[in-house]
């Protein structure tokens, strides 16, 4: 069985960079222009995300110690502009507990400035399609709160729909079966 490829994710507005343990390590010492030189984009001031906590670099990092089989399922998010520049604009992923993994899970941020355009919804989508092509996974899982409406409007654009009550108290899930 050979693994999906690393190469970078294109939709009409983004680009999906996968994440690699040197930019995670540049994340980790906050060094935004080395970050910005891998991924040749533009990271902004207010790069990570709110809910992109030092304990999910720390999770990246294990997941590609532990499972290897999984690279390429974090990502980046960059924005295209019109005139061809490119910022960071997000990130988002996918992992899996199980060995093999036939379920994942993923999860999205997107910055504050660039909510509500969509680039969620498409990354997402953009995301499961690649995830798609691992014949292993037979369906993805995603998990919010029930106040976060544009998270779970992500979720229902991608085909997910509602299964119940989440894995941490107060959360809710969704999934999507592929197989």
């Amino acid at each position: 069985m050979s693994l999906p490829s690393c190469d970078d994710i294109v939709t009409s507005h983004l680009t999906l960079i996968a994440i690699t343990p040197e930019m995670l390590k540049s994340e980790q010492t906050s060094d935004h222009q080395r970050l910005g030189e891998q991924l040749q984009a533009a990271v902004p001031t207010n790069w990570p995300p709110v809910d992109w906590e030092p304990h999910v670099l720390v999770f990246i990092l294990n997941q590609f110690q532990e499972h290897p089989e999984q690279i390429g399922w974090h990502r980046y998010v960059i924005f295209r502009h019109p005139d061809g520049a490119r910022s960071l604009i997000g990130a988002l992923g996918a992992f899996s507990k199980g060995v093999p993994p036939s379920e994942c899970e993923i999860g999205y941020s997107i910055l504050p400035p660039f909510e509500g355009r969509g680039y969620a919804t498409e990354g997402t989508k953009a995301l499961i399609a690649y995830l798609r092509t691992d014949e292993r996974i037979n369906s993805i899982i995603a998990h919010t709160f029930p106040p976060l409406a544009s998270s779970i409007r992500v979720m229902e654009k991608c085909g997910l729909t509602f299964e119940g009550a989440g894995e941490e108290e107060g959360t809710i899930r969704y999934r999507l079966a592929l197989r």
